[in-house]
């Protein structure tokens, strides 16, 4: 037994003692400490040893990718949006509890959506901010599952097109339709807003077809062609209307009524996954500025597993490749030629314009 109270094993033959030691059990309390720095606001000194030494130790746990165990579980509703930051993107899936799953991608594209929707059953319920490569997978992988577009975009598309204080009456009572939406609490109040918007559609549908030719007080604007002779002149309203009735006509706004249960209360916005969990990426990278692209990116991916359901413990995951360092390539021995080149385009000593050295003849 040794001062520090480990047992010492000593041989029969040659009197010569050591003690075992467990590589594993090490690795795995040295990958727990990196989560810990990682996945905390603490800096690699208050962790434990000097920055330098600290990092020295953990640059294998950078090889030790989490995975997400799928389990089948079909999920009530799930929220799907998509953050972006160093050029890259996650798209993740939540439930508003936890975390579903994610796919690391360049933008949202088809490609992209398909890849992760791929990987999760139907859920009952889908609430979207309304990217269209995103319907269009839903459209063809979950063709079952009820949407409900996020009200708190629908709120920023109208502050897009219509600014925050519009002129034009018609923008103003379009604008107070779209800010009665956070307001709705019962199918009677969605009823009455839907009464509301058929009765702003009839008021000013003429008005919305006004149009616009080019002369000498009326300037061309900028997303007019040049061949184009006239423009609807209230464009900006015109999409604003285009994006409310494009939710209304897909029946996709009072989905968050429609479907729920008896004392159930589903979701209407994305804002538990913009304001939890997109937040807390951009403070993870904010706390571990400096990281690179490749570092960045598995912090995300132990960040999120950290808040993905039931998932295995992360020391668990450690095995000996990770820790062990990979093989350098051996160097090839150069085969000298024995001739001179027959095609080359390099100099010879024969040839007398090689590379010359020294004084130039000077003595």
């Amino acid at each position: 037994m040794t001062t520090a109270g480990r047992t010492r094993w000593r041989c029969k033959n040659c009197g010569s003692s050591q003690v075992q030691n467990r590589t594993d059990v090490t690795h795995k309390a040295v990958f727990d400490q990196f989560l810990v720095w990682l996945l905390g606001k603490g800096s690699q000194s208050e962790i434990g040893s000097s920055g330098r030494s600290f990092r020295r130790l953990i640059a294998w746990c950078w090889r030790v990718k989490p995975v997400v165990a799928q389990t089948g579980e079909i999920h009530r509703q799930i929220m799907l949006d998509g953050t972006y930051f160093n050029g890259w993107c996650v798209l993740m899936a939540y439930t508003g509890t936890h975390v579903v799953d994610w796919q690391w991608c360049d933008k949202e594209s088809i490609a992209s959506w398909s890849a992760l929707l791929e990987r999760i059953p139907p859920p009952d319920i889908a609430i979207v901010d309304g990217n269209k490569a995103l319907l269009s997978v839903m459209a063809d992988l979950w063709p079952k599952t009820k949407v409900q577009r996020c009200l708190f975009h629908l709120r920023q598309g109208a502050h897009r097109h219509l600014t925050r204080r519009p002129n034009l009456q018609a923008s103003q009572e379009l604008l107070t339709l779209f800010k009665a939406l956070s307001g709705i609490k019962n199918l009677d109040q969605a009823a009455a807003w839907m009464g509301s918007y058929a009765t702003w559609e009839s008021k000013w549908t003429s008005f919305l077809k006004q149009r616009s030719y080019p002369n000498r007080k009326t300037p061309r604007p900028s997303f007019v062609r040049p061949n184009q002779t006239w423009w609807y002149t209230h464009i900006r309203l015109r999409r604003a209307r285009g994006l409310i009735a494009t939710v209304v006509k897909s029946e996709h706004l009072f989905t968050w009524l429609n479907e729920a249960n008896e004392n159930e209360v589903l979701a209407r916005t994305t804002s538990p996954l913009e304001g939890g969990i997109n937040a807390g990426i951009k403070d993870l990278l904010r706390t571990h500025r400096g990281l690179t692209d490749d570092h960045a990116r598995r912090a995300v991916d132990w960040y999120l597993y950290a808040r993905t359901k039931d998932h295995t413990p992360p020391a668990q995951l450690v095995q000996p490749h990770h820790w062990q360092a990979p093989l350098k390539p051996r160097p090839r021995p150069v085969q000298e030629q024995s001739g001179p080149a027959l095609y080359d385009t390099a100099f010879t000593p024969d040839e007398g314009i090689g590379t010359r050295k020294g004084w130039g003849g000077r003595t």
